[in-house]
């Protein structure tokens, strides 16, 4: 904040805390950590990342300024930023100078006068009595800190002229001179080439653009069958568009391609990194995850609703007409603009090294650049899926910057605008529910405008987003005074998963001790609970009263359970970590979540609806896991493990940093949410890629999980 409102004059007193280096550490806690003192009064404690006893001590005195005294820095909780400005008397500035001076001097030593420098706040009361002592003495110890820094650059300047004279002076005058030199020549040496590269650049600009002679055919005879025989207006800036943009993107293609070092595939497909944009990892997490989804990524890599959005878009103004000949050169344009898709998102390149390997997005030189707005006219949460998981999955680059994709979720998701600090299940339901939306939408309007083969493909994408993760719930409430069973159907997403009351607790010894088992979890989400009292109006105790009778209805005791009647593709498992310990406060449940590579949901079943599925339906295979690290419930960083069908190993997924890991990583992660394939799908009978179950090991691991809430839980 560079004009906070909340600087006031500083008025501390003699005793004040941040005087007094032996009382930095925190009243609540006792930590030394991230230390910080009220400017208001003299209480001192612990930052937001370690206990957050400084924002308890705000909400409670309502004091809004503090200081880091280890590096200085002041924050203002009102406006919840860091103070850039000072006050008008310049206070915090004196301020930082005196604490400066306190932590160089050496508290408890004698110095050559004599005299013991001491702190102000290990002071007896007798000495703290005489005003005018303390007064004094406080003069001369800054006085004496004075004269010992004046000493220690006198000194430095003397200790510096007699080692120029010594031979191993000497010898390190003449390393450093060469060094100087080396150097400079490694200064001229870069300039020399980058004014080449510039050179280079220039005439390849000049030249004019070449195309093949296959490809000037096409345009050629696509020109004569689509124009012929007649040639309208509409029809004529049609194809002026086309040619005018097929040249364009023709050139950028022979720009990157015709470059001094060609570009060639050096990364392992779908191990390349996304940056974090301003604290975006919880998309860039979702993301990694969907795109490593094998059902769900093929299709997205198939479908492009760019060219069909332009089609409804021209329609919705008024250009298209009824002749079947301006439809066909519309068509056209979705085979033409095949090619140019692939590379509509990287306008800003950097060229890649020749080093190959997994780099895992740690190479900037293969680092593609998104432009700042989505890269289609059209704003298109699916074209942008179908761009980003190209570029992910071509093995050309180790790092993407999705500018496109943040923008479009910014303009067809508001709730996710800014740069604020986001839930990851929540941006996941929001995404998933904004595409189905955006699939149902397109394939319903104009249906004629569309070929027949890119209907086709939209339902086909449509009802894999709608069922690879839907699935059924069975809701059976039994009366207890006559056991009649009501059953009711409740499709389901996702399961969100609570601990039980055991686990609720904060302390770190809890949970380093108990752990919880996912097993446990999904027994308590499909456990029989009694309902409170008398409130179930059952069908079968009412039979003998008449509908419109003055008798009062029957309300008896009963209980409730969920139970799974119809199984999804992936299985996508939420565990509610926080819950609400107070009015405006959600605390963590840290407990350490342990779970199997391989998951049986057989006892959670409901054996009558399911009793015809083979035994493999039932089993689940992990295929990735989002984590949440961090204490707080607005804080953390979110990350995501991933395993890689192409390559049969796991990736760990950090923004732009990706790295090879093994099970034993996997499970020392902080689960947040699981996601499991089914290894024998319901529909076809047919097995998923081999699972890192079965291609790895058979061993059982456990995961220590922390994770975040969703809003809703």
């Amino acid at each position: 904040m560079d004009k906070c409102k909340h600087v006031g004059r500083l008025r501390l007193a003699q005793d004040h805390s941040i005087l007094n280096p032996q009382k930095w550490h925190c009243m609540d806690c006792n930590t030394t950590e991230s230390v910080w003192a009220c400017l208001s009064c003299s209480h001192v404690a612990c930052g937001r990342y370690i206990e957050e006893h400084a924002l308890k001590h705000f909400q409670e005195s309502s004091h809004p300024v503090a200081l880091e005294v280890n590096e200085l820095y002041v924050f203002c909780y009102l406006c919840d930023d860091y103070v850039l400005n000072d006050n008008a008397t310049g206070d915090l500035k004196l301020l930082r100078s005196t604490l400066s001076a306190i932590k160089s001097q050496n508290y408890e030593c004698t110095t050559r006068s004599g005299r013991t420098l001491r702190s102000m706040g290990t002071s007896d009361d007798s000495y703290l009595s005489h005003g005018g002592a303390q007064a004094m003495l406080r003069n001369e110890d800054r006085m004496f800190t004075a004269l010992w820094h004046r000493r220690r650059a006198v000194l430095g300047k003397v200790f510096r002229s007699w080692l120029e004279l010594t031979p191993t002076g000497k010898r390190i005058l003449e390393e450093e001179r060469h060094q100087e030199e080396a150097e400079l020549k490694k200064d001229k040496a870069r300039k020399r080439r980058q004014e080449r590269k510039r050179e280079l650049k220039a005439e390849m600009e000049k030249m004019p653009p070449r195309k093949s002679s296959r490809l000037q055919n096409q345009i050629r005879m696509s020109l004569k069958t689509e124009l012929c025989p007649q040639k309208t207006p509409q029809n004529m800036e049609s194809v002026a568009e086309l040619k005018e943009t097929y040249t364009s993107d023709e050139l950028r293609l022979r720009k990157i391609s015709d470059s001094p070092i060609k570009r060639r595939p050096t990364v392992t497909p779908g191990v390349t990194g996304l940056r974090n944009l301003g604290n975006t990892c919880y998309m860039n997490s979702v993301l990694q995850v969907l795109s490593h989804l094998l059902i769900f990524r093929e299709c997205f890599l198939k479908l492009d609703l760019n060219q069909t959005q332009e089609l409804l878009a021209t329609a919705t103004n008024g250009k298209t007409r009824s002749s079947s000949k301006h439809l066909s050169i519309a068509a056209s344009t979705l085979h033409v603009n095949e090619t140019q898709e692939k590379v509509k998102g990287s306008y800003a390149v950097r060229r890649p090294s020749l080093s190959s390997g997994l780099s895992g997005g740690a190479s900037k030189s293969m680092e593609l650049i998104q432009p700042r707005e989505p890269s289609s006219k059209h704003i298109s949460l699916c074209h942008e899926l179908h761009t980003l998981f190209q570029v992910m999955w071509s093995g050309k680059w180790a790092l993407v910057s999705p500018f496109a994709m943040l923008h479009s979720v910014w303009r067809l998701i508001p709730a996710f605008r800014g740069y604020a600090q986001q839930d990851a299940q929540e941006f996941l339901c929001e995404l998933l529910d904004k595409v189905q939306q955006e699939l149902e939408t397109t394939g319903t309007r104009y249906p004629a405008l569309i070929p027949a083969s890119q209907r086709k493909l939209i339902k086909q994408v449509l009802n894999v987003v709608n069922n690879i993760f839907h699935g059924q719930l069975l809701s059976q409430v039994t009366c207890l005074t006559c056991d009649n069973k009501s059953n009711t159907i409740e499709p389901f997403w996702d399961l969100s998963l609570e601990f039980p009351e055991r686990y609720h607790c904060n302390g770190k010894e809890m949970s380093s001790q108990y752990p919880c088992l996912l097993t446990e979890m999904l027994a308590k989400f499909t456990e029989t609970e009694a309902l409170e009292g008398k409130i179930y109006a059952c069908d079968q105790c009412n039979t003998k009263r008449r509908k419109f009778s003055s008798k009062p209805v029957i309300l008896t005791e009963a209980q409730k359970q969920l139970m799974v009647c119809r199984l999804p593709q992936v299985l996508r498992l939420h565990l509610k970590r926080f819950r609400w310990s107070g009015r405006n406060h959600r605390e963590k449940i840290g407990v350490h979540v342990s779970f199997d590579q391989m998951l049986n949901m057989e006892p959670y079943c409901c054996r009558e609806s399911l009793k015809s599925l083979l035994p493999d339906c039932f089993i689940y295979d992990l295929s990735a896991v989002v984590m949440h690290h961090g204490k707080g419930f607005g804080s953390g960083h979110y990350t995501a493990y991933c395993y890689n069908s192409e390559g049969g190993f796991w990736v760990h997924c950090n923004d732009s940093k990706l790295n090879m890991c093994t099970m034993e990583e996997v499970c020392k992660a902080q689960a947040y949410i699981l996601f499991y394939s089914q290894r024998l799908t319901q529909a076809n009978g047919h097995g998923r890629v081999p699972c890192p179950s079965t291609a790895e090991s058979q061993q059982h691991t456990e995961l220590a999980g922390c994770s975040v809430d969703n809003s809703s839980s």
